[in-house]
């Protein structure tokens, strides 16, 4: 559509104007993509009723539309859309509405004082314990390429803690075999780490390298460590697949799928004796406070501390026979 064609003060004109400027300040795809899918939920919803400007856009607008979100339905899940959701919608119009502002494109920013939800800081649902782990482990058929690769992804995932995204963009020459260190390049806010990876992980990674990637790989080389059948880089959507594929071959219905390998990886060092401030730089987490969340998990070692230290924790011999119900009297102390 031509610029006679279309409103150039309209919600797409404006979207279009701010996505380019998030571009030149940097942001990833992913942040570009939250931000466009957010903005198409809310010019939807206002052109059903008749808004078709950001200058139309009142606080009282921006109130109904957050009751509308609360309301929603997710229709995978059948289930109301989480605090999360609400809370990325609501702060990117925010943020979208307070650049408009800034260009005097708008007088004001009707989403400024609107008080939007807090994210659920929920803990991980499940990890994978060690015999899970180890069924999992040996799903793939090691026979063929693919089979190793996904050994290798495996092992990666639950040796490193690295995020889907971070092990789809890995390079042949970002795991040093030698030293057990992976060189994590544009991680998450395009911040670059390095993490250890364990003897085992690498030892699957270098018998992927060698009789597996070569059956792959297609000129002109990618340059990626884990590769399609098509010899291109791993998308991430598939690595979700190739992930859940050997959970539910080995019957195992935690959701997660690669992120499942980050819960039991940080949870599993945690329960080992891990300091959290190590762990925290393992994961990439910016604050301490995201890392806490895994304290709240490793109750099997806390729970060996309690019975090992706390007074009331066990029986004494004199305590074996405890009151029946109804029956309580007096307890020992």
């Amino acid at each position: 559509m031509s610029d006679t064609q279309r409103d150039l003060a309209g919600f797409a004109a404006r979207i279009e104007q701010y996505t380019e400027a998030m571009q030149v300040k940097g942001h990833t795809p992913d942040t570009l993509n939250r931000a466009i899918y957010s903005f198409r939920k809310f010019t939807i919803w206002c052109e059903e009723r008749g808004v078709l400007r950001p200058t139309e856009v009142t606080r009282p607008i921006v109130e109904r539309f957050q009751r509308f979100l609360f309301h929603s339905i997710n229709p995978r899940t059948d289930r109301p859309i989480s605090l999360a959701y609400q809370n990325t919608v609501l702060t990117n119009l925010r943020s979208f509405f307070r650049w408009l502002a800034k260009q005097n494109l708008v007088l004001y920013n009707p989403v400024a004082d609107i008080d939007i939800p807090r994210r659920d800081k929920r803990l991980p649902k499940k990890i994978l314990n060690q015999e899970e782990l180890g069924r999992v482990m040996n799903a793939p058929d090691l026979r063929t390429p693919l089979g190793l690769r996904d050994r290798a992804i495996l092992e990666t995932l639950y040796s490193t803690a690295i995020r889907r995204m971070e092990v789809c963009n890995l390079n042949v020459d970002d795991v040093d075999i030698e030293t057990g260190i992976v060189f994590v390049r544009q991680g998450k806010g395009r911040k670059d780490r390095v993490v250890p990876i364990g003897e085992r992980a690498c030892r699957w990674i270098r018998a992927f390298l060698h009789d597996g990637r070569p059956h792959l790989v297609t000129p002109p080389d990618p340059g990626a460590l884990f590769l399609t059948p098509a010899g291109r880089r791993m998308p991430r959507g598939r690595l979700t697949a190739c992930v859940i594929s050997h959970l539910s071959k080995c019957g195992v219905t935690h959701r997660g799928a690669s992120h499942l390998f980050r819960h039991t990886c940080a949870t599993h060092m945690l329960e080992g004796g891990a300091d959290i401030r190590y762990i925290q730089a393992m994961l990439g987490h910016a604050v301490l406070q995201t890392t806490e969340i895994y304290t709240h998990v490793a109750i099997k070692k806390l729970k060996e501390i309690h019975t090992a230290t706390h007074p009331a924790a066990k029986l004494k011999p004199d305590e074996q026979k405890l009151p029946e119900d109804g029956d309580v009297g007096m307890l020992p102390l």
